[in-house]
Order: structure tokens, then C-alpha cells, then sequence
């Protein structure tokens, strides 16, 4: 396999953090202007924290949100999020567990915890306001005006890839989903609502998905018109992309998993 050349180093990436509101619908600069407590003004919905990513060249690029594993909005999530940029996208890394504090783990007791926390409406309603942020084009906001209005696709790993999932099936405007070992939905028959193509990538021993339910993941799409593509990787188990768990990471798997991601992505989402 030919190695993939990517269109932007890393350094000519750019970064900033971000914070917006969880509705989906924000304030432009004439609405501030005639709002005298606008300065002031403590906002009475969640808002949504999180980082950007984007090639330091003008033009118009597609959108991905990267959803973050049970561990939290990592170095490595930012790292990957940059990885995924260097491809040529606009990126949006959301704290899925900006309702819990934003917390950051490396304990996988604290980590499951939190995983099993999560309030899945809202966390799909701060996925969702990710979306609709990199639709505004709010004229002070520059960095807006390089997006392609719903141009979207969703990349998770783990939690991030559960979620991802389920984003596929609120979101109808989504261009296409990534999974990375994330959880089936539940009723396997859902699928058969996804608004995108998905690319699964499931490791061989895998508690989130046994290959029974790929099996039945796979009927329920053909027999819906549905575009579900599988992955399976001998010898891998769940967190074989992560490189701060030695004891799982494959970097053969890991390699082939990244590669596939981005050729899908590009397929459904040209840069």
C-alpha cells in the first residue's frame, strides 16, 4: 500500500479554542450591538468548549467533528484531531464531557465512570450545536467563513465512536460517520434510520460488538439501502488505535484502520 501523503504539514495547522452556546443558535455581532448587557450577560444554557483545527490557507474545507474516547479531551485526541486537519479539513474536537466538568482521566476506573455518566440526549445536542457552529459564518468570526456549510462528517473513537454512531442517526444533514470500536445502537434495527454511509472498524475481541451483531448490522442495511462498511482486525482488541495503552495498541492494525478512515472520508466528504 502506497504511504499517504498528506495535502498540510503540521505546522501549517492552526488551532484555537472555542465556546458556544448548546442550542445550536448564536448571537451575530448586530445582535450584541443592540443588546446593552450583551458584555454582561451570563448565557442560562450550557455552553459548549472545545477546540478548532484548520490548514493555515484560505479556502473553503469540509468539516469534521472528532468525538474523544472515555478518557476526555486528551493531548492525543488534539493530536489526532491535527492529523486529521493535515488531510485537509476543518476540525471540531467537542469536550463531550463539558456537562461533567470537562474532566481528563488516565485512571480506567474514573474513565469508565464518567463513560457511563454521560447523558446521551445532551451530549447529541452538543454534537449537533458543533455542527450548526461551523454553519454560522458569523461575519466577526472569521475562521468561520473557511467552512463549507453542512459539509459534516463524525469521527469517535470508543465513546466518541457510540456516539458518532448515534449521530448518524439524529443528524440528517451528516455525510458520512467513523467508528472506531464504539457500541452498537440498541435496537440493532435503528441502522436501518442512519442518514450517512459508516465505516466500522471492530476489534477482533470486542465487548462493544460481537460478530453476531456485525453480522445482523450488516443484513439490516443491505435490506435497508443503507452503506455500512466493517472492518475487523485479527488479533486487536478495543483501544488497538491508542497509543498510550501499550498493552492494546497495534500499530500494523492501527496503521490500516487510519488509512481506510481516510480514503472513506475522502470518498464521502471530498476535501
Amino acid at each position: 500500500m502506497s504511504e499517504n501523503v498528506t495535502p498540510y504539514t503540521a505546522q501549517q495547522i492552526g488551532y484555537r479554542a472555542v465556546r458556544f452556546s448548546s442550542k445550536g443558535i448564536f448571537d451575530t455581532h448586530k445582535d450584541k450591538m443592540v443588546d446593552p448587557y450583551s458584555a454582561t450577560k451570563i448565557p442560562k444554557e450550557h455552553q459548549v468548549q472545545g477546540f478548532q483545527f484548520w490548514p493555515q490557507e484560505k479556502g473553503k474545507y469540509s468539516s469534521l467533528i472528532l468525538l474523544h474516547d472515555k478518557w476526555g479531551l486528551t493531548p492525543d485526541a488534539k493530536d489526532l484531531a491535527i492529523r486529521l486537519a493535515c488531510e485537509g479539513y476543518m476540525v471540531m474536537l467537542p469536550n463531550v464531557y463539558g456537562r461533567q466538568g470537562g474532566m481528563v482521566t488516565a485512571n480506567a476506573e474514573v474513565a469508565d465512570a464518567l463513560a457511563e455518566r454521560i447523558d446521551l440526549p445532551t451530549a447529541l445536542q452538543d454534537i449537533n450545536a458543533s455542527c450548526e457552529f461551523l454553519n454560522a459564518n458569523l461575519s466577526e468570526d472569521p475562521n468561520l467563513d473557511l467552512t463549507v456549510r453542512n459539509a459534516h462528517a463524525a469521527v469517535g473513537l470508543g465513546l466518541g465512536g457510540t456516539l458518532a454512531i448515534l449521530f448518524a442517526l439524529k443528524r440528517k444533514r451528516l455525510r458520512a460517520a467513523v467508528s472506531f470500536y464504539g457500541k452498537l445502537p440498541d435496537p440493532l434495527d435503528s441502522i436501518k434510520n442512519m442518514y450517512c454511509p459508516l465505516l466500522y472498524h471492530a476489534a477482533e475481541t470486542d465487548n462493544a460488538a460481537t460478530s453476531e451483531e456485525l453480522t445482523q448490522m450488516t443484513q439490516v442495511a443491505q435490506e435497508s439501502g443503507k452503506t455500512v462498511e466493517i472492518r475487523q482486525y485479527p488479533d486487536t482488541s478495543i483501544g488497538f488505535c491508542d497509543q498510550v495503552q501499550p498493552d492494546r495498541y497495534n500499530e500494523t492494525s492501527a496503521k490500516q484502520a487510519w488509512d481506510d478512515t481516510i480514503a472513506f472520508l475522502k470518498k464521502q466528504l471530498p476535501v
